[in-house]
Order: C-alpha cells, then sequence, then structure tokens
C-alpha cells in the first residue's frame, strides 16, 4: 500500500524518516511530501542578542527552526569560537528551557544545558518556568516563529515572569506543494491504471 505522509521528512543520527521506516518495516511504500517551508528572518539582531546573555535571565526554545537560526548566526558570522569560550559558558549559568526532546537535541549540540524537555507543550513549559523563575530577573530571551502560539507568552506574562521575544523564522506554504502533489497522484494514477498497481 502506499502511504503519503505531508510533512518534513525527519533526518537524524538514525538515518531516514522514522514514519517511513515504520511503514517499509509493515510492506507499505511510504512517500514524504513537506508542505511548509521556513525563512529566517532577524538573524543580526539574534546573533547581537546571543552575545550579551548578561542582559537576559534565561532562554526559551520551543522549536527545532529558533535553535536552527542560533546555528545558523554562530556560522554565518564565524562567531562559534567567541560563543564557545564565553558566551555559551555564561548562558549555561541561567535557564534554558525546551519543549521537546528533538529540541532539546539540537540545543545540547550548541552546548547549552536544557531543561524541560518533557514537558511536551508550551503549555507545560510555561507551569515549570513559572514554578522555577522569580518575577525580578531580567527577561528571559524567546527566539521563535511568526506563527508561534500565544500560550507561553500570555501564561509568563500573567504571572509576571519578564519576557522579551524576537522573530527569528517565517513559516508559509512550501513553494513546491501544489505541483508536488500532482506530480505524487500522477504517479500514482498511472500506477493504478497501467496495471503495475503496488500489491499491499
Amino acid at each position: 500500500m502506499r502511504v503519503l505522509l505531508l510533512k518534513e521528512p525527519k533526518d537524524g543520527e538514525s538515518g531516514s524518516d522514522p514514519y517511513i521506516k515504520e511503514l517499509e518495516s509493515r510492506g507499505h511504500k511510504g512517500t514524504l511530501l513537506p508542505v511548509l517551508s521556513f525563512k529566517f528572518v532577524s538573524l543580526n539582531t539574534l546573533s547581537d542578542k546571543l552575545f550579551q546573555p548578561e542582559k537576559y535571565g534565561g532562554l526559551i526554545f520551543t522549536s527545532p527552526r529558533a535553535v536552527e537560526a542560533v546555528r545558523m548566526c554562530l556560522e554565518a558570522d564565524e562567531r562559534r569560537e567567541e560563543w564557545d569560550k564565553a558566551a555559551k559558558d555564561k548562558w549555561n549559568t541561567k535557564s534554558i528551557y525546551v519543549v521537546g526532546k528533538a529540541t532539546a537535541s539540537l540545543v545540547q549540540n550548541l552546548g547549552l544545558n536544557p531543561l524541560g524537555e518533557d514537558t511536551g507543550t508550551a503549555e507545560v513549559l510555561s507551569r515549570l518556568i513559572i514554578e522555577r523563575e522569580a518575577t525580578n530577573i531580567p527577561p528571559l530571551f524567546f527566539p521563535c516563529g511568526s506563527i508561534k502560539r500565544e500560550v507561553l507568552p500570555t501564561a509568563l506574562r500573567e504571572n509576571g515572569v519578564p519576557l522579551e521575544t524576537l522573530t527569528v523564522y517565517q513559516t508559509a506554504e512550501h513553494p513546491d506543494l501544489e505541483k508536488n502533489l500532482k506530480n505524487y497522484f500522477t504517479e500514482a494514477s498511472q500506477q493504478w491504471c497501467g496495471g503495475s498497481r503496488l500489491n499491499s
């Protein structure tokens, strides 16, 4: 059986996407079609803020894309050495909050020590932050996407925890989505009608 997954491939240390692996292990053919694209923005501002940890009470990452923006800043400006020598250690004296294991893993690759990887959602993470942080700290710095949910910022604001957000990526429809869908269904219909239907 053919299965169409409308999602971005997850290539990790273990190789191919886990959904594709699972489908193949059960005799199915899976195809991934990404539906979203991401454009990174405000990277100069982000880069400046990353090297001013003394202005912040900590960092918050709720998506792998935000961590990717940080990595891009460090590589684009060739500031990785400066990051490794000083800034990273200063950030590690503060709380580095994350949602999810994938985001936590990427944060660890930056040399940072994440908290909250098991929270799973921004709502649960906000409760952890509220429990741990005082209201008289410098703002927590939250690089995020253009269509972030307001759950975390609202919860922190309502509980007096200072927060500074910066949009570092914009989400849009993948530019090839329509073309890729047409190609997929054209191929699938040719296989079905041409007598070479896949056995399930």
